[in-house]
């Protein structure tokens, strides 16, 4: 006769069986599941590199004037874009001056600051360039050279009796543009100190007059396009729609009754509709079970 006790914790025993191998084959489903993920992932990672390898080979010497070719490639290889980029769009603030949409001023300041930067940094270099070499003074200059020059009648004295003291430059002061925002002035002031240098070194390599023409009205074009383009995507940022004030947070716990199972941030999988728990046992009592179990003989036999 059996024992009813006995096949009571057969049972109890097999169904924290069957709760164990759900555990274990869910575990390794979703391993399974990260695997492929990662692989995916690594895929098109892969393939982003090869395809900008090919574009930055194909995209070499491109044009037939050799200022554009240089603007490119300081466009293209430096931080001039992404220093312009970042601080025109840090400028956010809309004071009740500005208009509900589009540009702003502090914006509207830190490009014309930047333009203006740009041309007043450009011009002395190109008429170094045009100037061709310099003249050599070889006209002699008879001069008596008295013990004391300022006996000399013809002697013009400016320092007067007292020297005056000398007044400190304001270089963001300089550097400004009347009646233009000063927000905007300060943050063009520092980002144009970052990418001067670059702008000035791709130029000086050009010497024909033409490139130089050419590297600079499109450097100004180019950097005026570019500016059009932030504030556009700034305007397609979409607003929150009204709903969303109104909207609540669902339960905790809430699911979808037709939700099938796929997967959910985590690598987790949402449970089919209707599906049987994993298991109501106790975490703990779960591992103590699984522990005294050999789950890869039992997969076997499964499988």
């Amino acid at each position: 006769m059996i024992n009813r006790d006995e096949l009571r914790q057969e049972l109890i025993l097999r169904e924290h069986i069957r709760g164990a191998i759900k555990v274990v084959k869910g575990r390794r489903n979703r391993r399974l599941l990260r695997e492929r993920r990662d692989e995916k992932q690594l895929r098109r990672v892969i393939r982003d590199f090869i395809a900008e390898g090919q574009s930055a080979v194909a995209s070499v010497a491109r044009h037939d004037s050799t200022g554009i070719n240089a603007l490119e490639d300081l466009l293209r290889n430096t931080n001039v874009l992404f220093v312009v980029e970042t601080g025109y769009k840090s400028l956010t603030t809309r004071t009740k001056d500005d208009p509900e949409k589009g540009q702003t001023k502090q914006r509207s300041s830190y490009e014309n600051h930047i333009l203006s930067a740009v041309k007043k940094a450009l011009a002395p270099e190109e008429s170094r360039k045009n100037a061709g070499e310099d003249v050599e003074i070889t006209e002699d200059i008879d001069i008596d050279i008295r013990d004391k020059p300022e006996d000399d009648p013809d002697f013009i004295d400016v320092e007067g009796d007292e020297e005056e003291e000398e007044v400190e430059v304001d270089e963001k002061e300089e550097f400004g543009i009347n009646g233009e925002d000063k927000t905007g002035r300060n943050r063009a002031f520092t980002d144009f100190s970052k990418i001067e240098k670059d702008i000035l070194t791709a130029f000086d390599d050009l010497d024909d007059p033409q490139d130089l023409a050419m590297f600079e009205e499109y450097l100004i074009k180019n950097l005026a396009l570019y500016f059009e383009k932030y504030e556009n995507e700034l305007d397609d940022e979409p607003d929150a729609p009204p709903e969303a004030a109104d909207a609540e947070a669902d339960e905790a716990g809430a699911t979808d009754a037709g939700a099938s199972e796929e997967e959910i941030p985590g690598g987790e999988l949402a449970p089919e509709a209707g599906a049987e728990e994993d298991t109501d046992m106790p975490e703990f009592e779960l591992q103590e079970v699984i522990r005294h179990l050999n789950i890869d003989d039992i997969l076997k036999n499964l499988l």
